[in-house]
């Protein structure tokens, strides 16, 4: 399935809903996807066409994270997969509209890490989040090492070193959810609120770009969590443990 057939695309009420579409492999996201979900977010998110944009996943899964399938054989591959990562948050911090996670279930490594950049987050009773990368070889990317303590302050510690699942009701008490709704009203209550947050006449471009973290300290996050998967890739701490996954699968 090409990256283009994974990310569907709809305009409800001005406002894009992007949806990944892989609902048979919980909607794991391999790093052409990532490359054309940022570029479609730029797209989208200049103001021209639509008030916002909504990501979501098909099925009972938001995402689970990377497609571990197609994990990187060289060093090059290893730069690859954490600069397309990175370039989601890029694409969505640049935006001058609202970009809003509807979580309408689990959000595993990469794919809750996508979140953490979103102006909100809204959730079901299903909505999990899972941080899995330390007993899997793997590092932190997106700026999370920034962002989730943003979010989350002295949570972050234990959601990555110690790799608890989050349910819906712990995220919103920590802050990684800002609200709940139905599981047949999440759709509409983000873009309801991509519609309160942009007004006629508004100055809500202006308002993301004060509010949201600056360019520079996410630049500096992304280039410690790049010296981490360096570190992690030629130790061989990143290859064991994706083999590992597998072998626990097998």
């Amino acid at each position: 399935m090409s990256a283009e057939q994974f990310l569907d695309t709809e305009v409800v009420r001005e406002v894009a809903v992007v949806t990944f579409n892989r609902p048979e492999k919980l909607n794991v996201f391999t790093v052409d996807t990532r490359l054309r979900l940022a570029a479609l977010i730029r797209e989208l998110g200049t103001g021209e066409t639509v008030r916002g944009i909504v990501l979501t996943g098909a099925g009972r899964a938001f995402s689970a994270g990377e497609d571990l399938r197609q994990t990187p054989t060289t060093d090059a591959e290893v730069r690859q997969a954490f600069e397309s990562f990175h370039d989601i948050t890029r694409a969505i911090l640049a935006t001058r509209v609202p970009v809003i996670a509807a979580v309408n279930g689990i959000a595993v490594g990469g794919a809750s890490e996508i979140t953490l950049c979103c102006d909100a987050r809204i959730g079901t009773a299903a909505t999990e989040y899972y941080q899995p990368e330390n007993g899997r070889g793997l590092t932190i990317s997106n700026a999370s090492s920034l962002l989730l303590h943003r979010l989350v302050g002295n949570h972050a510690m234990r959601m990555v070193l110690g790799s608890p699942r989050i349910d819906a009701e712990e995220a919103l008490r920590i802050g990684l959810l800002d609200e709940l709704a139905e599981p047949g009203a999440l759709l509409d209550r983000a873009i309801d609120t991509v519609r309160e947050w942009t007004p006629e006449g508004n100055t809500t471009a202006l308002h993301l770009a004060l509010l949201r973290p600056p360019a520079e300290e996410i630049e500096a996050a992304f280039a410690r969590e790049d010296e981490a998967a360096r570190v992690a890739w030629q130790s061989g701490v990143l290859s064991a443990g994706v083999e590992a996954f597998w072998s626990s699968r097998a």
